[in-house]
């Protein structure tokens, strides 16, 4: 049994009194200071969010691994952190919060121990209209967290759109799908205020334009702003597009091996080192930050996505890996000392469209981080990824009869 609470709180605002002081902005914003985590002495913990105004907000659990998970509709997480709620070797781990689909808000709590919400309130101050959200949480068996967890499925609470409802594209032209990685309450790398998910989005925004400007391709976007897209919805929306290749940009952070410099990678089911593996093994569980419920995700089918993928698409994809690695580095780079990897990244898993990921650069570097955040750098790498995808096209066109023969 699925254990889901939905509570209308602004109904509360409605029949209040309207006064001077009272915030009636659409969208809550967090007082930080008044909020935070209580752990108790009994093994259970107290989550206390103080928002400027009540808004409707929903809690749920889901399970492997244990995460509590709260919408809202809508609140600005601007200026908080995790780090202003979590408290060391406390029952919550890690904290994610951010824009989930259009109109709604979610924040992801990963607990040490499996706890059940045994209260949930939210209380309104009628004279100032700010809004108090109390979650008590209580210890509970592996059993009875996974039995009362799961997905909500109610009518109030719209389902994320859909991820094929994408405007197509004629057939005859050559479409680039962009995958800005991250997004939403997946913030992805974070170093010194500087967010992955932000900066993908800008390079995917500036690689987009360069592209439409040559007049040789059309593009789609899987995100155009800071929201949460699953992984299976990323490669859905490129198939919904027509999209003949998939660029997936990121730039993380690696403590292993001092990672640094552009690096592009291809799909494998074994990970070509130690460090693209951690690498891999992150990126793949984007949906689990965002809270999102994979029971029922099948690995079998993911396995034979897999093997259909190497018939035809892996050559493609590793001739496109090489030619975007070459004409990065023509642009100046830096590049990687070893700039092509492969590893089994879940967005690369499209058996009919050649797919790789780009670390531009790495947070994890000084280096790389003062590139990422200069436009003059970005565009000339910009610039170079423009031209090898280009290149990539007219060299994959004139194999392809010799392909099907």
């Amino acid at each position: 049994m699925t254990r889901t609470r939905t509570f209308l709180a602004c109904l509360a605002l409605i029949l209040t009194p309207p006064v001077a002081s009272q915030d009636l902005t659409a969208i809550a914003r967090v007082d930080v200071d008044a909020s935070g985590i209580e752990e108790g002495w009994f093994g259970g913990a107290k989550f206390t969010l103080q928002l400027s105004q009540g808004v409707p907000y929903r809690v749920f659990t889901l399970s492997d691994p244990p995460r509590l998970v709260i919408d809202f509709r809508e609140v600005d997480w601007t200026g908080v952190r995790s780090g202003d709620f979590l408290q060391d070797d406390g029952m919550i781990s890690d904290l994610r919060f951010g824009s989930f689909q259009p109109g709604w808000s979610r924040l992801v709590a990963d607990m040490i121990d499996p706890l059940l919400p045994e209260s949930i309130g939210m209380i309104i101050d009628p004279a100032t209209g700010r809004a108090t959200l109390e979650i008590a949480l209580g210890q509970t068996s592996p059993e009875e967290f996974s039995a009362k967890s799961g997905a909500p499925q109610d009518a109030l609470w719209p389902a994320p759109p859909r991820p094929d409802i994408v405007a197509p594209v004629a057939d005859e032209r050559f479409v680039v799908a962009i995958d800005p990685g991250h997004g939403g309450v997946d913030p992805g790398a974070e170093r010194e205020e500087v967010a992955e998910k932000d900066l993908m989005l800008k390079i995917a925004f500036e690689l987009r334009e360069e592209l439409l400007r040559s007049g040789q391709a059309d593009v789609v976007l899987t995100r155009e702003a800071d929201t949460f897209v699953s992984l299976e919805g990323r490669v859905a929306i490129a198939h919904r597009a027509g999209a003949d290749v998939f660029l997936s940009l990121h730039a993380d952070a690696l403590s292993q091996g001092g990672a640094q410099g552009a690096t592009v990678y291809t799909l494998s089911d074994e990970a070509s080192d130690t460090a693209t593996a951690h690498l891999a093994a992150r990126h793949n569980r984007a949906d689990i930050i965002a809270g999102t419920d994979l029971t029922g995700s099948d690995d079998q089918i993911a396995s034979v996505l897999l093997d259909l993928a190497r018939q035809e698409t892996e050559p493609r994809s590793a001739a496109l890996a090489h030619q975007l690695a070459q004409g990065m580095a023509d642009a100046g780079g830096p590049m990687n000392r070893r700039p092509l990897r492969k590893a089994g990244f879940s967005v690369l898993k499209s058996a009919d469209i050649p797919s790789v990921l780009v670390e531009v650069g790495f947070l994890s570097s000084e280096r790389d981080l003062t590139n990422l955040l200069d436009p003059v750098w970005r565009a000339g790498i910009v610039d170079g990824m423009v031209q090898a995808i280009l290149t990539w096209r007219d060299a994959d066109a004139a194999k392809r009869p010799l392909v099907r023969q």
